[in-house]
């Protein structure tokens, strides 16, 4: 996030430095991910908290070079396919995809529902893959590329069933709890009853969630772990309409998405970008070798 600079003295802005520039422009490309439809010049600004000036300094820069748009004069701003090609780009060729598609492709197609791969990235689960398993009416279909929020979704409770419970409630409480009007009506609000969803998940070994990510969609997610060290890397997800994939339908599931788990932690062994950080010994998907 930028830092708040409310003055549009050139001066001050020269103060800030190459650094600054970097943190402004990608508190712009941030805060526009987050909303798809667009925002105007005066709300990024508004809303990052440095001057209009400079946001539209940054917001030209970022229209010359193909990363943002601007739907007319005046209009809104919104990001374009460009970063999105360099993650799955980036995905394609480190080889992710490859090994962990077919995976994927058939437990979809098993389990009749959507299926996703979160990966742990620094202290976030981000979404990188799918495969779409129901032939037929609604299908819940999320963007690729969000980060997961870890007190509401099945893949944050999944990573955080095997982590110590005060580090699994600190990551939460870094990241904030999604509340029950943006998300689900069952999200759990308080460290009491995120706990009772985490203990849950440890004690089967997958987790399971009503509600809680949306008040239409149920999901169910196993942990990915280095065969190694034991160590989660990622999380294997099953998500589906309410009336549709229920708690029965579910725990019925469960087989298959531990087999796809065990599954995906094998083929994840051969793929280049997995060495976990060696200096700080947290776990990041994105990183490569040293």
């Amino acid at each position: 996030m930028a830092k708040r600079l409310e003055t549009d003295d050139p001066a001050a802005e020269q103060e800030a430095g190459p650094s600054g520039l970097l943190e402004r422009t990608l508190g712009v490309l941030e805060l526009l991910a987050a909303h798809a439809h667009g925002l105007q010049l005066y709300e990024i600004a508004d809303r990052l908290g440095i001057p209009r000036s400079a946001t539209h300094r940054v917001l030209t820069s970022l229209v010359e070079h193909g990363y943002v748009r601007q739907e007319r004069q005046l209009g809104a701003y919104q990001l374009t396919a460009k970063i999105a090609s360099l993650a799955f780009s980036f995905l394609a060729g480190s080889g992710i995809t490859d090994f962990a598609q077919p995976i994927l492709d058939r437990l979809a197609r098993d389990a009749g529902e959507l299926v996703r791969l979160a990966l742990v990235d620094g202290r976030e689960l981000v979404w990188v893959a799918k495969s779409q398993g129901s032939p037929f009416g609604l299908r819940y279909d999320p963007d690729m590329g969000q980060v997961g929020r870890l007190s509401c979704s099945a893949s944050g409770h999944a990573w955080l069933s095997c982590l110590p419970e005060e580090e699994a409630l600190a990551l939460v409480e870094k990241q904030g709890y999604g509340s029950r009007e943006e998300f689900g009506p069952r999200a759990p609000q308080t460290k009491a009853a995120l706990l009772r969803y985490i203990r849950q998940a440890r004690q089967r070994g997958f987790s399971l969630v009503v509600q809680t990510y949306s008040a239409w969609m149920n999901a169910t997610a196993a942990p990915i772990r280095r065969p190694q060290t034991g160590e989660v890397i990622g999380a294997v997800v099953i998500a589906g309409l309410h009336n549709r994939l229920t708690e029965e339908k579910m725990l019925s599931l469960s087989p298959l998405l531990l087999e796809a788990a065990r599954e995906l932690s094998l083929a994840m062994m051969v793929t280049p970008t997995l060495a976990p950080r060696r200096a700080s010994g947290e776990s990041n998907f994105f990183d490569s070798p040293a």
